[in-house]
């Protein structure tokens, strides 16, 4: 049923651009026994040509894991409440997004600031193509304003790390040694709630990984505290290590992925993918070159233009190979 309706969404676009072509052949006949004015034509033609782009745009998702969910995790960089501020507003730009485009989200771990914002968070994304849309957001996001956290008025830049993981569903099928999985519980932090502090319905997962291609080990530690059922938590912190190991296979598995993935910069302060620059009202892509002046919509969550570019560029690189 899900390979059906996957092929179903394709025939339904192409249906749908295939009756604005239509309506937009008649609207230009109309125009020309001046039943309808310019401006209707010009909003046909509009339209079809969004519709278009958009499928086109999906189109170069085609990989397998660009039709999963997301695991989007952000961590704060150096600069203490500036840096951990700037983090909280990345959270809210990417869930207003997933607000705008339909897709679910969850908070699976929220560590909150020392005095304002977030040192990190991780959220949940699901809906149909979410990695395929978000992984153009995975590296440093550096902000450039005046901060209002500085007495001087100073202008401040702050980093904040974004990483970006296809969210496995059930019909992938990951191999999880429970020897190595180890378990911690907590009590939860927040405000309020007779459940909160009282009981440890928080879980920490610690799994000792061993890269098979490699041989280099290392220790995986997930928290979640997404409800107050601590089943539930397991079951969650479980499919983010699924998501993780997934991530890791996939690096190896798949070779054309590893030639894009080695063009991309490294997540590393001082390399960061994107700049907003608050004063100078811009935003900028620096793989890209896109750029826009309306940093309020980009805040608010409309990252449409940086993705688009982004998978117009590196699709057309994986085609050129």
């Amino acid at each position: 049923m899900k390979k059906i309706k996957d092929i179903k969404a394709w025939i339904d676009g192409y249906h749908e651009i295939e009756n604005l072509v239509d309506e937009l052949q008649l609207s230009f006949d109309f125009y020309k026994e001046e039943l309808v004015t310019e401006e209707e034509v010009d909003r046909q033609y509009a339209a079809t040509v969004e519709a278009i782009e958009a499928l086109e745009l999906r189109n170069m998702l085609r990989r397998e894991e660009d039709k999963l969910g997301v695991v989007l995790k952000i961590n704060s960089g150096a600069g203490g409440t500036e840096s951990q501020d700037w983090a909280q507003m990345l959270m809210r730009m990417y869930l207003r997004y997933c607000e705008r485009n339909g897709y679910k989200t969850s908070i699976a771990n929220l560590l909150e600031g020392d005095e304002a914002g977030i040192k990190s968070c991780t959220i949940n994304v699901e809906g149909d193509f979410a990695y395929g849309y978000l992984k153009s957001e995975n590296g440093v996001h550096r902000l450039v304003r005046v901060s209002p956290y500085n007495a001087q008025g100073k202008r401040m830049t702050s980093f904040a790390s974004v990483f970006v993981t296809p969210l496995v569903d059930d019909t992938i099928e990951v191999k999880i040694e429970p020897a190595l999985l180890s378990w911690d519980t907590f009590r939860s932090g927040g405000a309020g709630g007779q459940n909160v502090n009282k009981v440890e319905s928080g879980v920490r997962l610690r799994y000792q990984f061993t890269d098979p291609y490699t041989g280099e080990k290392e220790e995986i530690l997930i928290e979640n505290t997404e409800t107050r059922d601590q089943p539930k938590n397991k079951e969650n912190a479980l499919r983010h290590l699924r998501s993780i190991l997934y991530e890791k296979e996939m690096q190896h598995r798949l070779e054309e992925q590893a030639k894009v993935e080695a063009g991309k910069m490294k997540i590393e302060w001082g390399s960061q993918i994107r700049s907003y620059v608050f004063d100078d009202r811009r935003v900028k892509d620096h793989r890209t070159g896109f750029q826009t002046s309306d940093v309020n919509s980009v805040m608010d969550g409309d990252l449409d233009g940086f993705i688009k570019a982004y998978l117009m560029e590196f699709a057309a690189e994986e085609e050129a190979k």
